[in-house]
């Protein structure tokens, strides 16, 4: 029989879509990517595909991969899909794409096979992802096989096949939204958010943190330390990526801090509107860009600023693995060199404020800078650099008056 590997989460989808490979005639090998979702019982998750027929399954840990190799250079862009969403669901699949593959490989694996429906975005990161690191790999998504949505048009049908097949799935209780989430961030959707009238900050149980309302009165300190652009220290402690992430977490949601609502542009051409809380990776942009003004030259921050909405774009549509990717990487990465030095945020009831910043490369002069009277910038000198920056429009003007 061909074999196949399945992204799994035990929940009702994937449940029924490990009954429905068997069926079609593949042994399946089920994959648990832990990115950081809500407590479970991880090895419960694992027993339960193989009591229900997985050949092997597996739970691979990649938290830490996903906060250092994937969300932290992102972070080094400040890139921002539509200016607002951190891309906390977009940049956790590609990683997800790879760890099945690499398992494909070891168990000699000919498909990939995913939950992901044929109107989201997911779809379209997982294949874009598996094929440019498999271009042979067979993609199996089966919400956009007619046979398959016939089959399930509903829950109903799904529950009614677990029944048959003793495949044991809780009765949920519906929410008024769907929900995603890894450490990254939690993102809300579908459901009563499809209603674009009401306010989503109303009807979405948030999970990181509480609300601006419900937040300490008081302001609350945190120090970050970066190194090359890389986050490294809370408060003079040294951290893991996952551990600075996890414990930004604590911190800022406890402050109401990163929770936003954005209709936004799907890849295939549709807008959705989607709630996400990102409450530490919230703090480390503001942290982050703030420590970037002390020690990039202008030139250089300009130019990061015209292609971070081109990188977001990429990982938002899923062009992780491709050569444009590769280049903008290794650019930021060297780019970030100077990024080094500490930054003090005020945390308060949902508001990011920066307390201070200092770096040894900084390239801030407050003797230049100073309004005051001396200093060593002789103010003389714009005289000139102004006659030749007007010039062309000394010219133009000339030529061809303007009314005024």
């Amino acid at each position: 029989m061909p074999s196949c590997v399945l992204a799994y989460s035990g929940g009702l989808d994937t449940s029924v879509i490990l009954g429905w490979l068997q069926d079609e005639g593949y042994d399946v090998h089920a994959v648990y990517v832990d990115l950081g979702q809500p407590c479970e019982d991880r090895k419960a998750i694992m027993q339960k595909a193989t009591d229900n027929g997985a050949v092997s399954s597996r739970l691979i840990d990649a938290r830490e991969e996903l906060c250092r190799d994937f969300a932290f250079p992102v972070l080094q862009w400040q890139a921002k899909y539509e200016g607002i969403y951190l891309l906390g669901t977009s940049i956790a699949r590609p990683l997800i794409s790879k760890v099945c593959l690499q398992v494909a490989r070891e168990v000699g694996a000919v498909a990939y096979a995913h939950g992901a429906t044929g109107k989201g975005n997911d779809q379209c990161r997982f294949q874009l992802a598996a094929e440019a690191l498999d271009p042979n790999v067979k993609i199996i998504a089966p919400w956009r096989i007619e046979e398959f949505r016939n089959r399930f048009p509903g829950r109903t049908e799904m529950i009614d096949y677990c029944d048959v097949k003793k495949i044991p799935v809780k009765a949920s209780i519906e929410k008024p939204y769907s929900s995603d989430e890894n450490c990254l961030h939690i993102s809300y959707e579908a459901g009563k958010l499809e209603e674009v009238e009401v306010n989503g900050l109303e009807i979405v149980d948030f999970g990181m943190g509480v609300s601006p309302q419900e937040a300490p009165d008081k302001v609350e300190e945190v120090t970050i330390g970066f190194e090359s652009g890389v986050p490294v220290s809370i408060d003079g402690k040294a951290k893991s990526p996952l551990e600075m992430v996890e414990g930004l977490n604590e911190i800022a949601g406890r402050n109401g801090v990163g929770r936003i609502d954005i209709v936004e542009n799907r890849f295939v051409g549709m807008k959705s509107r989607g709630v996400y809380e990102s409450p530490g990776m919230t703090a480390l942009y503001a942290a982050h860009l703030s420590l970037e003004q002390l020690t990039l030259d202008r030139d250089l921050v300009h130019l990061r600023d015209q292609l971070a909405p081109v990188v977001a774009e990429m990982v938002y549509y899923g062009f992780w693995y491709v050569p444009k990717m590769d280049a903008l990487l290794a650019f930021i990465k060297e780019a970030q060199q100077p990024v080094t030095g500490e930054v003090t945020l005020g945390l308060y009831k949902g508001n990011v404020m920066i307390h201070s910043r200092t770096s040894p490369n900084s390239l801030y002069d407050a003797e230049i800078a100073s309004m005051e009277g001396g200093g060593s910038y002789d103010q003389t000198d714009a005289e000139g650099f102004l006659r030749i920056m007007g010039l062309p429009s000394r010219v133009a003007g000339t030529v061809q008056p303007r009314e005024y």
